[in-house]
């Protein structure tokens, strides 16, 4: 008895491949769905695998024997092609007379013998290098890289595919990867003044920031800082900016409608910056996203800042970025970079904001815990080649 397993797209694809090998008489034993092989299975639609048995018959040890003749060829094939490839070049078997012949060669004569313009003769030698790449499950550096450190696959598809079109690439495929993210991320060194809003979903970290903020410019910049707070619905927020407030002595209102708002901006109008807390909000809830829109508009702030936490998932991101776009923030704020380590979703905010880095969190720690970051330390952190802690 013969038992053979076929692995398919599809159910009708592997019962053709199974009737053509085995005969009408093959009994299938089991049928499942199984991931296809590698980090990319993952994405993939999972295949189809048929467990068959049938008698021991000539017609199949014919088949047989010819698909190993067969595949032997073509694994030795692929080894010839992995180690060319890994020098940057490419052979193929020719028909005529059944030796391996350099593709520059073969190259060469076609355009001598057909005139066949370049670039025809180079897209067709990427196609092939490509195929080849396929058939030895070969993974790209870059892919594996960024996907190593937590970048979300949509993300890193793009990336690849521009850093291929660089000319260095081939040559440092890390360089190119690195050229690409740049294209995503820019800091903002400006110094903060007047009235500075931060806004975010509930557990970001905001209050913690402003704290940190405060006793940056109030403490090492000694500037006139001024604290307002509308976040009144989490229990103990309103309590622990007003602590800070008075350990640092600086001027602080508590603010519950949209007059409230207005008067304690105009009583802090001598302060060099004007701190300010809002509601966590969840970026699904249009209605609480205007309410709070409608507070942001008497601060008449030209500086609103989205807190994003670092270990929100890649998925979510895009999400709350969305929500929050139409309270028209121009800077964002990294928090929490102390509680991960992989920085993946630095890109995935930055891709979406659109807009520069403020600042970023490294820890508990007021007012130490607060950075400018550089571009190159950013992109250093994606890729894993520098950490917080």
């Amino acid at each position: 008895m013969i038992i053979k397993k076929y692995v398919a797209n599809t159910s009708n694809e592997a019962l053709t491949k199974i009737k053509y090998d085995l005969g009408k008489d093959a009994v299938i034993i089991s049928q499942r769905k199984v991931r296809q092989q590698g980090l990319k299975g993952f994405f993939l639609p999972k295949l189809v695998e048929i467990t068959v048995a049938v008698e021991n018959n000539n017609n199949f040890k014919k088949r047989n024997d010819e698909a190993n003749i067969y595949e032997g060829s073509f694994s030795s094939l692929k080894e010839i092609a992995k180690i060319h490839m890994e020098n940057n070049t490419l052979d193929y078997v020719n028909p005529e007379n059944n030796k391996i012949e350099s593709i520059q060669n073969k190259t060469e004569n076609t355009m001598k013998d057909k005139n066949v313009d370049t670039l025809t003769i180079f897209n067709e030698l990427q196609q092939m290098k490509e195929a080849f790449n396929k058939m030895n499950n070969l993974k790209d550096p870059l892919e594996e890289l960024l996907l190593e450190n937590d970048v979300s696959y949509e993300i890193v598809e793009e990336i690849v595919k521009k850093a291929k079109n660089t000319d260095i690439y081939d040559k440092d495929y890390k360089e190119a990867g690195l050229r690409v993210m740049g294209d995503y991320i820019s800091v903002n060194n400006d110094e903060l003044k007047g009235n500075v809003v931060l806004v975010g979903p509930t557990g970001v970290g905001k209050t913690t920031t402003i704290a940190k903020l405060a006793g940056r410019m109030s403490l090492i910049e000694k500037k006139k800082v001024g604290l307002i707070t509308v976040d009144t619905y989490r229990i103990g927020a309103v309590e622990q900016l007003r602590t800070y407030a008075e350990i640092m002595n600086l001027p602080f209102a508590v603010v519950i409608t949209l007059k409230e708002m207005e008067a304690a901006v105009n009583s802090m109008s001598d302060c060099d910056v004007v701190l300010i807390d809002t509601t966590g909000r969840s970026s699904k809830n249009k209605m609480q996203i205007s309410e709070l829109r409608a507070f942001i508009e008497k601060t008449n702030s030209s500086s609103i800042n989205l807190v994003i936490s670092s270990v929100t998932k890649n998925k979510d991101i895009k999400n709350i970025i969305e929500g929050y776009k139409t309270l028209n923030f121009n800077n964002v704020i990294i928090t929490k970079l102390d509680e991960t380590n992989s920085y993946g979703a630095l890109l995935s905010i930055m891709k979406y904001c659109k807009t520069p880095i403020r600042f970023v969190t490294t820890g508990q720690n007021v007012p130490e815990d607060i950075k400018i970051p550089t571009k190159d330390k950013v992109l250093k952190l994606i890729i894993g080649e520098d950490n917080i802690c």
